[in-house]
Formats: C-alpha cells, structure tokens, sequence
C-alpha cells in the first residue's frame, strides 16, 4: 500500500485532470499561487506534491480543493467514508452586480503580486474617500 504522501498526489493528479488541467507542475504552481492568498509556492514545492514527496499544509490543502472543486478531506486524505464536517461558506458575492463580479474574476485572475498592488491602491482610494466624508460631516 502506497504512503499518504502517495496517496495526496495521486488524488491531487486525478482531481487536477478532472477540472481540465494538466497535472504538471507549472499548470499546479501557476493556478494554485493565483488563488492562494498566503507565500506563493515555488515550482520545485509543487512538483514535490505531484510526485508524494511532500503534501501541502491545511491552508494550501483548502485552496487546492476549492480551485478543484473537491471537499478538503476527500483531498487531503482519501474518502473513506467517514464523517465530513463541511464549512458553510457565506455567499458574499450574492448582492453584486454583473460588473462587479466581472471586475473580481479578472482581479483573481492576476498574479498575486499584481492582486496585492490593486488591494493596496483600493485601501488608499477607500482612505481618501472615508477622510472626504469625515470633513464633510465635520462641516454640516
């Protein structure tokens, strides 16, 4: 019998083949650093996930199953059939518009650095704006 780690990169090939991708580790290292929001992953860290060397930590292993529309623990550890407890994940997106949902695909479609230069420069128009409406209520 083969060893989780062998075990974690086998699913991880099937279920990155089962959304469409190629389970190669540049595909793996491109889409996984796009989506997750914590240090990006080397291409040498991701291809130790394809081959079993290693497996990723919790956090990466959440980013992994929701890019791959697969439950964590089935993911993580195999579906054994036993309890799943699932999170319920609120429905933040729900009251946007079309634009706006358009403008979040193509902001998590940049590359993290990129994602965090649009955030920083959102937080500063933000700031600007919040200083404007406190001058303003300050005068009335």
């Amino acid at each position: 019998m083969q060893d989780a780690k062998a075990q974690f990169a086998q699913r991880l090939r099937d279920a990155m083949a089962a959304a469409g991708y190629e389970p190669k580790p540049a595909v793996l290292e491109r889409e996984f650093n796009t989506r997750h929001w914590g240090k990006p992953m080397t291409l040498h860290g991701v291809r130790r996930w394809l081959l079993g060397e290693t497996m990723p930590d919790h956090r990466k292993l959440a980013t992994l199953a929701d890019w791959l529309g697969v439950p964590v623990q089935e993911l993580g550890y195999g579906d054994e059939g036993g309890h799943r407890v699932r999170e319920h994940q609120p429905q933040w997106h729900s009251g946007l518009g079309y634009q706006d949902k358009e403008l979040f695909d193509i902001y998590l479609r940049l590359p993290v650095p990129k994602r965090r230069l649009a955030r920083d420069v959102i937080l500063a128009i933000a700031r600007a704006h919040a200083a404007e409406e406190a001058e303003r209520t300050g005068k009335d």
